[in-house]
C-alpha cells in the first residue's frame, strides 16, 4: 500500500492555524512514528511500507515487533532509507525471561531504549500487581542498563490510574521503580482515557518521561480502566478530546527526547498526514 502525499489543499486546510498564529513553533522537529501504526502493511511488505514511511519525511521509529526478519535484516532495511529505530518494545514475558535476547535485539536495531507496554493481568490492577511489576522492572531496567547500555521504560496503558493513597497505582509504580533502571513513555491517550491528564503527570515527574506516543480520542468517548478501547476511537492529532498543546508544553520542559506518532486506526493512511500537519501549525 502506499499513501499519497499531502495534496496542496489539505496542506492548506491543515496548516492554516500557523497562518492565524504568531511565535515559535510549539513542535519544532519531525515526529517519529510507531510501527504499530503501520503494522498490517509492514507484516506484507517491510521495504515498500518503509519507502512510504520515508515519503512522510519520517526518520525516527519505535518497532514493536520485527515482522518476521532477523533484528540484522530490518536495520539494513532501516539503514537505507535513513531511518533509525530509537526504541525497540517487546512483550513483559520476553523483557524479562529472554533480557538478553531483548538487549542484543535493540542494540542490532540501533535503538537506545527498550520499551514495555502491558502488564498482563486479570481484572482490575491492584496494589499487589504493582509490587510485582515494579519487581521485574528493576530486575529488566538494571540488566538492560548493566549489560547493554539501554535504557529500559514503561509505557502505561490505562490501568495503572487505580487509585492508591493520594495517588494512583501509576504514581506507585513510578515513584517505587529505580530511576537509574526504569524510565517510562507516556501515552497521551492511555493517560487520558482513564480519566488522568498527561500534562500534569508529565510536569509531576519531569525526570522521568524519555518518550511519548502522541495521540488522540475520539470526541464524545467516554473512558474507563480497562485499557481497552475500539481502535477506530483514535483520531487524526487536533481533531479529538486531548488538549495536545498543553500536553506539548510540558513535555518541552521535561526529559522527553523521542516523540512518536501512534494512530491504530483503519483510517491511518488518511490520519497521519493530518497529524504531522497539526503538529506543524502549532504555536506559541
Amino acid at each position: 500500500m502506499k499513501i499519497k502525499h499531502l495534496t496542496l489543499l489539505a496542506a492548506l486546510a491543515f496548516g492554516a492555524p500557523a497562518l492565524a498564529q504568531k511565535g515559535k513553533p510549539l513542535f519544532p522537529g519531525q515526529p517519529g512514528m510507531v510501527s504499530y501504526t503501520f503494522r498490517s502493511s509492514l507484516s506484507k511488505d517491510a521495504a515498500a511500507t518503509l519507502d512510504t514511511i520515508k515519503s512522510l519525511n519520517i526518520k525516527d521509529m519505535e518497532f514493536s515487533s520485527l515482522f518476521g526478519k532477523t533484528a540484522a535484516e530490518l536495520r539494513k532495511l532501516l539503514d537505507e532509507r535513513g531511518i533509525k529505530c530509537s526504541s525497540f518494545g517487546v512483550g513483559y514475558a520476553d523483557a524479562l525471561n529472554k533480557t538478553q535476547e531483548v538487549g542484543q535485539n535493540a542494540k542490532t536495531l540501533g535503538a537506545s531504549f527498550v520499551r514495555v507496554a502491558w502488564v498482563p493481568h486479570k481484572g482490575p490492577f491492584t496494589l499487589e500487581m504493582a509490587e510485582q511489576t515494579v519487581a521485574d522492572f528493576n530486575k529488566i531496567g538494571k540488566q538492560l542498563k548493566d549489560e547493554f547500555g539501554l535504557t529500559f521504560c514503561y509505557h502505561n496503558h490505562g490501568y495503572e490510574f487505580e487509585k492508591h493513597g493520594d495517588g494512583t497505582l501509576m504514581d506507585y509504580i513510578i515513584q517505587k521503580t529505580d530511576p537509574k533502571y526504569v524510565s517510562f513513555e507516556l501515552d497521551m491517550l492511555w493517560t487520558f482515557f482513564p480519566g488522568a491528564d498527561p500534562a500534569a503527570l508529565i510536569s509531576k515527574y519531569p525526570d522521568r518521561f524519555k518518550l511519548m506516543h502522541m495521540k488522540d480520542l475520539k470526541k464524545g468517548i467516554t473512558g474507563n480502566m480497562s485499557g481497552n478501547t475500539p481502535v477506530e476511537n483514535d483520531v487524526a492529532l487536533g481533531t479529538g478530546q486531548i488538549d495536545i498543546p498543553a500536553v506539548l508544553k510540558a513535555a518541552r520542559k521535561s526529559g522527553i527526547e523521542h516523540f512518536y506518532i501512534e494512530d491504530e486506526s483503519p483510517s491511518y493512511a488518511k490520519q497521519v498526514p493530518q497529524s504531522i500537519a497539526y503538529l506543524k501549525s502549532l504555536k506559541y
